[in-house]
């Protein structure tokens, strides 16, 4: 078939997609433990360069995969995942699917591989069972409760106190009593409903989330001399880790971002600014001047 330039450049285009995703597959198959999911990350690896060997019958060119693609989903999903990862390489392919059935009726391969690339999606979602994943409702209870409890009470010692180092040392005393409170409780919640969870890696979950919060919302205080400042900051990081594991979540479970972060946001700033004014409060009430 004689192909006008701009469409051999997008059939290319395809063939270097499909051999890049061929190679993300089978780099994730060879690293995972549980033979149901490799199984089918080496299937999904094999359609995947078929479906280049159908792109090069066409152009009649070799081309490499994306070196650089590859090496970042495959480390994007050793750090966050491999849900996360896979999950976020399909939202590519569902564009991908839509410029296929764009294709030139000629171009008989275009809707084969739409087929195949949403067999895919449906394969991915139903063989993902990550224990990350598992756990989830404990990494939620422990970041939503350290966000809530500890910007509320950073705000409210913030006017009580208005000293950055008296602001770090109470937040931390209070943050890491209430991270083994939780994760405590989360051990005996967990251990009481006799669910598939383990008690105590539920508890862990818990209280690292906790932990990490409470690093991150203290950390302005002992570096700004300004509790202002401090304030400011501490917020703005409130709202950036909301933001990035709504993403997350989002990514990984298919659901709304936008309604999930303006709950959490809402949450946490009404609440901080709760105890700003309990703080003014109070502190003219005590007349305490520190």
């Amino acid at each position: 078939m004689a192909l006008g330039e701009q469409l051999r450049r997008q059939l290319l285009e395809f063939q270097r997609n499909e051999i890049t995703e061929a190679e993300i597959y089978r780099k994730l198959a060879s690293i995972q433990d549980e033979p149901g999911n490799r199984h089918i990350l080496e299937s999904i690896a094999a359609d995947e360069r078929r479906h280049y060997e159908q792109w090069k019958a066409l152009t009649g060119e070799d081309v490499e995969p994306d070196r650089a693609r590859v090496r970042g989903y495959y480390w994007l999903c050793r750090l966050f995942g491999f849900t996360f990862g896979l999950k976020l390489m399909e939202r590519g392919e569902a564009g991908a699917q839509r410029v296929y059935g764009a294709l030139p009726a000629e171009i008989a391969h275009g809707e084969e591989i739409a087929k195949d690339e949403t067999d895919h999606e449906n394969q991915l979602i139903a063989m993902l069972d990550e224990e990350r994943l598992r756990y989830v409702g404990s990494i939620v209870l422990g970041l939503n409760d350290a966000l809530v409890e500890l910007t509320g009470a950073l705000a409210g010692l913030t006017l009580a106190l208005q000293n950055t180092k008296l602001i770090a040392l109470t937040g931390s005393i209070t943050g890491i009593a209430a991270a083994l409170s939780m994760a405590a409780s989360e051990y005996l919640s967990t251990k009481a409903e006799a669910t598939t969870q383990k008690p105590l890696k539920a508890a862990v979950y818990t209280g690292i989330a906790y932990v990490f919060t409470v690093v991150f919302l203290i950390l302005p205080y002992l570096v700004l001399a300004s509790f202002w400042l401090a304030l400011g900051c501490t917020l703005a990081v409130a709202i950036a880790i909301i933001a990035c594991f709504n993403y997350y979540i989002s990514v990984a479970k298919d659901l709304s971002f936008a309604r999930r972060f303006a709950e959490m946001a809402g949450l946490s700033l009404g609440v901080a600014g709760l105890s700003f004014v309990l703080g003014f409060v109070l502190r003219a009430f005590w007349g305490v001047d520190v």
